[in-house]
């Protein structure tokens, strides 16, 4: 069965920086992860409010997602990324009009190759037409604004998941009077499909018992992908020796686990 993961959230992208909109829109879902069959079209739905009081004429533009050198996200050419899903989509209807208040369904119809394996990812932009502003440049020319949002599609086909995930360079700050512990490492994934891995930190006494856990937030990454979590706890310890147990968990039941020792200073400890 498919499963769509939704994030409530905009991706707001003006052509002009620092000037007010007199358009506001909004795309649901703003992420969208699917399993799929290889060779087999499917199709999903989403869907774009218009919150002014006009109405908008928009229309719609499908790139590649990925990422740079800086892991910052990159929004490429249809097919000019590593695995690429951005051909494979088409917007029903391409161009459309949103009276002012109501709402438009859209159809996003997938057409998968046989022989896809891994995951794919590609973004949905849907852009409004620019409109003039009230505003003007210093020599009086008018600026005009547009609006555009995003849908992030993340897609993964069926029974082909393969897995590798490295934890490294793990880095403990022991928790002082001002400030907790903290603990920060690397991750790679050499995957073949995007994990949303989330960090999970258990403490322990020199006699095994639990004293303190916490748990850090799920992070994207796709395949490749190499960058840093971390996970902090705000109580207190006293001075003494601990373990620092990392739990990593991913795509399900998937785990990677790591200890670290330190010890907590008596002019550190927080009681």
């Amino acid at each position: 069965m498919m499963r769509a993961i939704l994030k409530f959230c905009l991706l707001l992208m003006p052509m002009l920086a620092g000037n007010a909109f007199a358009q506001s829109i909004a795309m649901a879902p703003a992420q969208l992860v699917e399993d799929f069959k290889p060779g087999v079209p499917f199709e999903y739905s989403l869907a774009v409010q218009n919150k002014s009081d006009g109405p908008v004429e928009l229309h719609v533009q499908i790139t590649d997602f990925w990422y740079n050198d800086k892991n910052e996200k990159v929004f490429n050419a249809p097919g000019t990324s590593p695995r690429s899903a951005a051909n494979w989509i088409q917007f029903v209807p391409e161009r459309f009009v949103v009276q002012g208040g109501a709402t438009q369904k859209l159809r996003a119809v997938v057409t998968p190759p046989l022989d896809a394996r891994g995951g794919y990812y590609a973004v949905l932009f849907v852009e409004s037409k620019p409109v003039a502003s009230a505003n003007k440049t210093d020599d009086g020319r008018q600026i005009f604004t547009n609006m555009r949002i995003g849908c992030l599609v993340l897609l993964t086909a069926k029974n082909s998941a393969e897995y590798n995930v490295s934890l490294d360079d793990l880095k403990l700050v022991p928790p002082g009077e001002n400030q907790g512990l903290k603990l920060s490492f690397s991750i790679n994934n050499e995957s073949n499909t995007h994990i949303f891995p989330q960090a999970r930190l258990a403490i322990l006494t020199p006699d095994h018992q639990l004293i303190g856990k916490a748990e850090g937030e799920a992070k994207r990454f796709l395949p490749g992908q190499k960058d840093t979590m971390k996970v902090e706890w705000n109580g207190d310890l006293k001075a003494g020796e601990y373990t620092a147990v990392l739990s990593l968990v991913y795509a399900g039941n998937h785990v990677e686990t790591r200890q670290v020792a330190f010890a907590v200073p008596a002019n550190r400890a927080g009681n």
